[in-house]
């Protein structure tokens, strides 16, 4: 900094002692400029370029650059397995570039999310809450070996129904027999056994009556099962340990279902009623009444609502808990024997006149209808449709499956806005399908077979086994969805890879 200092006064000196320009001094004579100090300084910025080098060195650098053209030019051409590796050079970045293209309107589209895992599942839970999340997974589903079902048995009389845990990792069934089995999906084995008693035999802990249907809430900590006694039996699903009996139907019970979420509880009933209870504080809500005839079948999703199948007063019904309301729906023209809801919009019912329907909460009629879905039994004049008398759907998908006595369960693809039913296969089952339901993942599913039908005993299929069959569903390679495979490769290159 001295230096500097002294650098500056330096320069002020030499400003200070600079004569006046060539003038007259004494006696008339031009005054002779002094000479510039040697130690004196000059700026950079004084140092301007003559105006004739720098049109030099533009000059110098306009021949380079066409010498640099004019070798380019004379290169020698190209080979073709080098035209061949540059081509493909070019292809990859253009991949490159497009996967960085579309990588930045995903973002840009999922700004809120920043694409991250957790910001997926919310998206998704937020289609599925407006019921417009569809997965679209029966295209890829092939059809099952028949050898590789599996058949577990263990109850005495057909089964009625089945739950599977949230982790698919167990299977509850019941049966008309009154027992509850806890099944090992891996293993194929027994876990717990909760035997039926008949009525008057003192302290039983299980049922007394056939046992009509089941539930598991969506934490997997409570089991509850219905019968023909009236009777809602409450268990722990960890130990079968029975924890409380809920009683205030005046009929069989014949549907149960938890609302995803909570523990709370829909029953519905032969009496015509469906009650609400919350099962963590053993109490009873309200009953809920409109129904004309038996309700044969109940589910419930997410929301505060569920939906009914009213047997022979041919309606499906939406009840809307907090608005005491409820949507009634017509389109089956017999016995509507089941039902299942797809996602929070779209449900699927079957009946005894053998039709299978799709319906959306906007519509009362059905969005579409496959009528004999299982074929016709009998001859001549005395033909009738084998009843549909279970349902079952992959939760958010485009997968059905429905099941009758007709000696094979069928799997069904939702079309587009769950306006059409179209069949892809058949699953060779002997015996009543009296229940059907898909693992969490879609990885398997689960029949209920008896050699009677849950509700009654017009028929009797004696070749039949009183099983639980667990059905793989292997899925083939998915289609190939819009990304490279589909963009097609620059000309040259298709022409050099033929």
């Amino acid at each position: 900094m001295a230096a500097a200092g002294r650098k500056a006064q330096g320069a002020a000196a030499g400003r200070r002692r600079r004569p006046r320009a060539a003038g007259a001094g004494s006696g008339g004579k031009p005054r002779p400029a002094p000479a510039r100090p040697r130690d004196e300084e000059v700026s950079s910025d004084s140092e301007a370029e003559s105006p004739v080098e720098g049109q030099q060195q533009q000059q110098q650098r306009r021949r380079r650059r066409e010498e640099e053209e004019e070798e380019e030019e004379e290169e020698v051409e190209e080979t073709p397995q080098e035209k061949k590796l540059r081509l493909a050079k070019l292809y990859l970045e253009q991949l490159r570039q497009h996967e960085e293209e579309q990588a930045e309107e995903e973002e840009e589209e999922n700004a809120a999310f920043f694409r991250d895992p957790v910001g997926e599942r919310l998206k998704e839970d937020v289609l599925e809450q407006k019921g417009r999340l569809q997965r679209l997974v029966a295209k890829e589903v092939q059809p099952p070996d028949p050898l590789s079902i599996r058949v577990l048995r263990g109850h005495q009389q057909p089964i009625t129904c089945l739950v599977i845990s949230p982790d698919d990792k167990f299977i509850f069934s019941a049966s008309k027999d009154g027992s509850v089995i806890k099944w090992d999906v891996e293993s194929g084995k027994r876990l717990y056994v909760m035997p039926g008693g008949k009525k008057g035999t003192g302290q039983h802990m299980g049922h007394t009556a056939q046992v009509l249907c089941m539930a598991i809430s969506s934490d997997g900590k409570y089991l509850v099962t219905g019968d023909r006694n009236k009777l809602i039996l409450v268990w722990e699903a960890a130990t079968c340990k029975r924890l409380h009996t809920f009683t205030g139907h005046r009929d069989a019970v014949s549907g149960l279902s938890f609302q995803k979420g909570t523990h709370q509880l829909y029953s519905a009933s032969h009496d015509r009623s469906v009650k609400v209870w919350n099962v963590a504080e053993n109490a009873y809500v309200e009953t809920l009444f409109g129904h004309q005839d038996v309700i044969t079948g109940l589910d419930s999703l997410s929301r505060e609502c569920c939906v009914t199948s009213g047997g022979r007063d041919g309606t499906v019904r939406v009840w809307k808990i907090p608005e005491e309301s409820q949507l009634i729906f017509y389109g089956h023209q017999g016995s509507i024997d089941c039902i299942q809801l797809i996602n929070e919009e779209h449900m699927v019912s079957g009946a005894d006149d053998g039709s299978v329907a799709l319906w959306g909460l906007t519509k009362k009629k059905p969005l579409a209808l496959v009528r004999q879905s299982h074929g016709t039994q009998g001859e001549n004049d005395l033909q009738q449709p084998y009843w549909v008398s279970a349902v079952a759907a992959l939760r958010n998908s485009d997968l059905v499956a429905t099941g009758s006595h007709s000696g094979s369960v069928k799997l069904w693809k939702c079309g587009e806005g769950f306006r059409k039913l179209e069949p892809l296969c058949d699953i060779p089952l002997v015996g009543f399908i009296n229940s059907l339901k898909f693992s969490a993942t879609g990885d398997f599913l689960v029949a209920g077979v008896g050699q009677e039908h849950r509700l009654g005993r017009w028929w009797r299929a004696k070749e039949a086994k009183n099983s639980i069959c667990i059905i793989p569903l292997k899925r083939g390679a998915a289609a190939p969805s819009s990304g490279a495979a589909d963009r097609a490769w620059p000309r040259e290159l298709q022409e050099l890879a033929h």
